[in-house]
């Protein structure tokens, strides 16, 4: 798996007996950014029924100077250095004609990588003589920083549910479960696909919130949705408040009551202050919205700092 993985990276041309998905988010950790992570995997010969799953995080060279200098000037840039911020091989159990979800994380310095994940199949007695099946993924990820005081938030998760735990989980099997917040599990939602017959559900955490002598703070988050223009639908819609503006070739649509978030709210024990992040989210049912394409704006204002920030998630309703 190591040499089809330095294979992809030199640009050489690696197997696809595989069909692969990645899927990542970003949240705040004690030291880096944390990156909960999901692997589809699907084989596309049926007799493959185990493999392996390298997933590697390589620091990214393409933007850095002295590279573009030595090489300007002719000079091979240094080779990296040996080992990588993040590499872990998983046994993976595959599923005839089913993709099959493997949820990790990983934790990483700000900045930008190159994500190599690789699957191969497993050795098997009666598969001797013949090349195992194998796969290659590459994409960049741009790890955001968290170490910043400003008010942010991590990734908007889409998922298909949100669960509440009776107890947390312990941290063997948190290892396999990265999508633990607290005493909540968000699953991951497959795509940015849904059915009218679905819920959106979005999830996600606001950090570092203005927090007064007096341990008091004060959150709002609105949730609005805009849909794809189409001939005939131009203009800002009905009921848009004011604000609250369109992109090119999109209507207002509707919006959700706003959230507060505040000690009365959250309780007398709850300290941003400390480090606690604040879990914010909304489920919405789909039963009114056409099928089109659709983006959630959500802006969260920080009432007591007088300060605001926005996220945009895109999204497509369909039969």
């Amino acid at each position: 798996v190591v040499a089809l993985a330095d294979a992809a990276a030199a640009g050489e041309t690696v197997p696809g007996d595989f069909t692969l998905g990645w899927h990542n988010d970003y949240l705040k950790a004690q030291t880096g950014t944390f990156v909960p992570f999901v692997v589809f995997i699907e084989a596309k010969n049926p007799q493959v029924e185990a493999a392996l799953l390298y997933v590697r995080a390589a620091r990214s060279r393409g933007a850095d100077a002295g590279d573009s200098r030595d090489r300007a000037r002719g000079r091979r840039p240094p080779p990296p250095a040996v080992g990588y911020p993040f590499e872990e091989i998983y046994p993976v159990t595959l599923v005839p004609g089913q993709p099959v979800r493997i949820t990790r994380g990983c934790s990483l310095s700000p900045g930008r990588y190159e994500l190599t994940v690789v699957v191969r199949e497993r050795e098997r007695q009666d598969a001797r003589g013949r090349r195992r099946a194998a796969a290659v993924f590459r994409q960049t990820l741009d790890v955001p920083d968290f170490t910043v005081t400003d008010l942010t938030t991590s990734t908007v998760i889409l998922a298909d549910a949100l669960a509440v735990l009776p107890a947390t989980p312990g941290e063997p099997e948190l290892s396999e479960r990265p999508y633990v917040i607290g005493d909540r599990e968000v699953q991951p939602a497959t795509d940015s696909q849904f059915r009218p017959s679905e819920e959106l559900i979005v999830v996600f955490l606001v950090y570092n919130p203005a927090v007064t002598p007096a341990k008091h703070f004060d959150l709002e988050v609105e949730y609005h949705f805009f849909r794809k223009s189409r001939a005939g639908e131009e203009g800002p819609g009905p009921n848009a408040p004011a604000g609250v503006a369109p992109l090119p070739g999109e209507r207002y649509f509707n919006r959700t009551e706003p959230q507060r978030f505040n000690p009365v709210i959250l309780g007398p024990n709850f300290d941003p202050a400390a480090g606690q992040p604040v879990l914010a989210g909304q489920g919405v049912p789909l039963a009114g919205f056409p099928e089109g394409e659709y983006r959630l704006f959500v802006k969260v204002t920080d009432l007591v700092a007088g300060r605001s920030l926005e996220r945009h998630v895109a999204f497509t309703v369909r039969q």
